[in-house]
């Protein structure tokens, strides 16, 4: 007999099985209602790996009389379609064929378009699971026929019933008792990281090197953690994951939350990936604290040059005091907010010749330059005197706003003594 992986082996016969995702799959979850009414339309999972995407499908394939076939888009190629679509109308597929398509963003264009005939007919039912957004790499044909279902990640907590029926099924396969001491179930859902796949592979190993006694074999919670460690990662830096971890760290860091930066910096971190966390960073600095503390922008590039210089694990401490520091420092985004409105309007033409007395004085002819009319502001009291500076076109434009920090608003004071306007714009 072949072996199986543990996984396989105790795979759900039945929606009630499936742990998780009762969004959709609970008494009144929509996808369990189309799967029950035995009419099933052509489908797209999304969601990270392990959470039941694959299994859904095997229960829809048990609905229908059609022929199941299964591809995997890394391997898969034109010829593979070809020869399930000439089984189609044939006595192997007379009323066409389930497919089961996984990883579809791995698919080109051509070949997602290969199934578009047979999608529009009827002939070919598709269920097609992908770890990336569908919105993003699935083509908008084959988007427009299809229904989508996002599987969410899995809590701990999920995960628990999957891990005791794997165990139970391994202790009743067992020759000699199996046991396992208290909080190796526990520590197996929390270290999986939502994905019973990784779970059940976790149990497996558990269980074919349990610790042999005088009472049979008992999985420790030593072995469990040793076995377990780092699993809980979900990272990819070419995918989803990726830009969700620079986004929460961002969004952390803005929101003023120096725990919640300290978490997904460490993702970042422990998943090796050093360039992203320090040109996130960097990017931070400038964009979220900006004005409102100036100096955060040489002090953070000096902590990315020392952990780029260190390198990792050491490169954790530079990190970690950039992070705190950006967490806990009042926020301004006012300089990039009037750039952005300044380069809108350039785009849209708004520009204007330079007044003459900015010009350079390559523009003169030599002996003329006091024709310029350009007045030194460093030849005036306070460095500055009142001319023009915006073209013709954008005189009394404004695109910047002192923000409510203590920096800007010292700077907002300074201006309004020397310039004499007084009030606030």
């Amino acid at each position: 007999m072949s072996y199986r992986p543990l996984a396989d082996e105790i795979r759900p016969t039945t929606l009630d099985e499936v742990v998780g995702q009762s969004h959709i799959l609970g008494q009144n979850g929509l996808l369990r209602r189309i799967i029950e009414s035995g009419s099933i339309p052509n489908l797209i999972f999304y969601g990270p790996s392990g959470t039941g995407k694959t299994t859904v499908a095997n229960l829809i394939a048990k609905r229908t009389n059609r022929p199941l076939h299964r591809l995997n888009a890394t391997t898969a190629s034109i010829s593979d379609i070809k020869d399930i679509i000439a089984d189609i109308g044939t006595m192997l597929a007379p009323d066409g064929v389930l497919l089961y398509l996984d990883e579809i963003q791995y698919f080109n264009k051509k070949q997602q378009q290969s199934l578009l005939e047979f999608m529009e007919n009827g002939k070919i039912t598709l269920i097609a699971s992908t770890t990336e957004n569908p919105y993003f790499y699935v083509y908008n044909a084959v988007l427009s026929r299809s229904t989508v279902f996002e599987f969410k990640p899995l809590e701990g907590s999920d995960v628990v019933p999957a891990i005791l029926r794997g165990l139970e099924y391994m202790a009743r396969r067992s020759e000699t008792p199996l046991t396992w001491e208290d909080g190796v179930v526990e520590h197996i859902a929390q270290a999986c990281g939502g994905d019973v796949r990784k779970a059940m592979n976790a149990v497996e190993l558990l269980s074919g090197a349990a610790r042999v006694t005088e009472e049979g074999r008992r999985i420790t919670l030593e072995d469990a953690r040793m076995a377990a460690q780092r699993s809980a990662m979900r990272y990819d830096r070419a995918g989803d994951d990726h830009y969700d971890i620079l986004s929460a760290l961002q969004k952390s860091i803005r929101g003023s939350d120096p725990d919640a930066a300290c978490h997904y910096l460490a993702r970042l971190l422990v998943a090796g990936d050093l360039v992203s966390a320090c040109r996130r960073l960097m990017v931070i600095a400038c964009e979220d604290v900006g004005l409102a503390y100036p100096q955060i922008i040489p002090i953070v590039k000096a902590c990315v040059d020392a952990a780029n210089m260190l390198g990792l694990p050491e490169a954790r401490i530079p990190l970690g005091d950039a992070a705190v520091l950006m967490a806990t420092a009042p926020k301004s985004n006012t300089g990039h907010i009037a750039l952005d409105l300044a380069m809108a309007d350039v785009r849209a033409g708004k520009t204007g010749d330079y007044p003459r007395h900015l010009q350079n004085r390559h523009a003169d002819s030599a002996g003329l330059e006091r024709e310029q009319g350009y007045l030194y502001p460093h030849d005036f009291p306070h460095h500055w005197v009142e001319q023009q500076y915006l073209p013709d076109a954008l005189v009394g434009t404004r695109y910047y706003t002192y923000g409510e920090n203590k920096t800007e608003q010292a700077a907002r004071r300074y201006w309004e003594e020397i310039k004499g306007k007084g009030g606030s714009r």
